[in-house]
């Protein structure tokens, strides 16, 4: 009896996936290829052959830019998670008696739902490295990493506010949120909930309403995403929340609901310049975790 095999798919190469990722990050051939150390023209074959193992086209190119195609912005996220793997699994054993403490700062929002499961297999992982965690607002956090008080931060940032888009792991919804059968949305002002003025989701809510031309009042301030929900169950206000952050009686409420949309926005990591090898082993770890989407829906359900 004749066995039929089906036939080996292609591996993808980790140089070949640095090289894709560089280009992707400085919309350039030249820059990429100085940045993994190969000429412009290896970097061009490294990609062709990278074109020709899927079957797509990866880049646009013209004479003075280069941009991702549909397929290469799908690759890309495939690709950090691929490199972020392996740079967790050979400095596990390149260095698995990782000790000291590594200073991690996260917005409100992914400390409360994601950081238990990331400190959960952090632990796990290097028993002797200690995290110290600093809740606070995104502004707050990157100036601290910046003045080296914290070793890396989460920081949430909207389109464009980011200095380096490299520092990008994770985009999400925002939306309003108002309670399940609720009245709030529907008063003249509209009273929403919202953080402080350094917080990035207000400052996209306020220049919506402007824009809209909607009547609204602050009703309800509180640096905390708990003190947000409080407010919205308790339908005295709406407010912005990321989308992944709505509860069971909870309701998204759209432009059907007469409120504008809010677009996406943006979670970055951002990592202290001459950082030593345990805070570049959780970093990686990080940008693993928030770039796999199933990975993340798997921390929000825990």
């Amino acid at each position: 009896m004749t066995s039929f095999q089906r036939p080996s798919l292609p591996l993808l190469e980790n140089d070949v996936l640095r090289t894709f990722v560089a280009i992707s990050e400085t919309r350039s051939f030249t820059q990429a290829a100085e940045q993994v150390f190969r000429t412009p023209s290896a970097v061009s074959m490294q990609i062709k052959k990278l074109e020709e193992q899927l079957g797509v086209p990866l880049f646009r190119r013209d004479a003075r830019s280069v941009s991702l195609t549909p397929h290469g912005d799908l690759l890309l996220s495939y690709a950090k998670r691929m490199l972020s793997l392996n740079n967790e699994a050979v400095s596990r054993f390149l260095t698995p008696e990782m000790s000291g403490v590594v200073r991690l700062g996260a917005p409100d929002d992914i400390g409360e739902l994601l950081l238990p499961g990331i400190l959960t297999h952090l632990a796990e992982t290097w028993p002797q490295l200690a995290i110290d965690v600093t809740i606070d607002n995104s502004m707050p956090l990157r100036r601290a990493v910046e003045e080296k008080r914290l070793d890396l931060t989460l920081f949430n940032f909207l389109d464009g506010m980011a200095s380096d888009p490299s520092l990008t792991i994770m985009r999400e919804k925002l939306v309003w949120a108002g309670k399940k059968h609720g009245q709030a949305h529907l008063k003249t002002p509209l009273p929403i909930s919202v953080w402080n003025e350094g917080c990035v989701w207000r400052v996209r809510a306020l220049e919506e309403l402007t824009k809209q031309g909607r009547e609204f009042r602050i009703a309800y301030f509180c640096g905390h995403r708990m003190g947000q929900v409080a407010a919205i169950k308790a339908d005295i206000a709406v407010a912005p929340l990321a989308r992944f952050l709505l509860q069971d009686d909870m309701m998204e409420l759209t432009e059907r609901d007469g409120l504008p949309d809010l677009g996406t926005y943006d979670i970055g990591l951002a990592t202290r310049d001459d950082a030593p090898q345990p805070v570049k082993a959780v970093a990686d770890y990080v940008r693993c975790v928030l770039g796999d989407k199933s990975v993340t829906s798997e921390f929000l359900a825990a």
